[in-house]
C-alpha cells in the first residue's frame, strides 16, 4: 500500500472539537433505496442511534458486525441519507486507502459511551 500523505495539521483545540464514542452495534439493516448504505442501531449506554454506513458492498456480510462494539462520531449534525437520518458517522478504518475497510474497536469490552482521545 502506498501511504497517503498526512493531512494539514490541526490544532489540539481543533481535535478537542470531534466527540468519537464507542457503541455497540446491536442491529445491522438494509437501506431499501441505497446500493451503499445499511443502517446501523447503535447503543451508546444512556440513548440508542440510528447511524447509516457505507458498507453494503465494502463487507463480503455486512451482518457480521452486530454485535460489536465500534468508535462513532457523535457530534455531526443529523444527515438524511436514501430516505433515512443518520446521527453520526461509523470511524473506521481502511475505505479511504482502498482496504477492506475494518472496524475502529476497543480491545477489549468498556462501557458504551466511553470517549476516545
Amino acid at each position: 500500500m502506498k501511504q497517503a500523505p498526512i493531512k494539514e495539521l490541526i490544532t489540539f483545540d481543533d481535535f478537542e472539537k470531534l466527540d468519537i464514542r464507542v457503541g455497540t452495534i446491536t442491529v445491522v439493516s438494509e437501506v431499501k433505496k441505497s446500493k451503499k448504505l445499511m443502517k446501523l442501531t447503535v447503543d451508546f449506554g444512556d440513548h440508542v442511534r440510528s447511524i447509516l454506513a457505507g458498507i453494503k458492498q465494502e463487507r463480503e456480510n455486512p451482518y457480521e458486525i452486530e454485535g460489536k462494539q465500534a468508535l462513532f462520531v457523535v457530534n455531526l449534525p443529523d444527515q438524511k441519507m436514501a430516505g433515512e437520518i443518520s446521527q453520526g458517522m461509523l470511524f473506521d478504518i481502511g475505505y479511504a486507502d482502498k482496504l477492506t475497510p475494518c472496524l475502529a474497536m476497543p480491545e477489549t469490552s468498556v462501557p458504551n459511551g466511553s470517549r476516545a482521545g
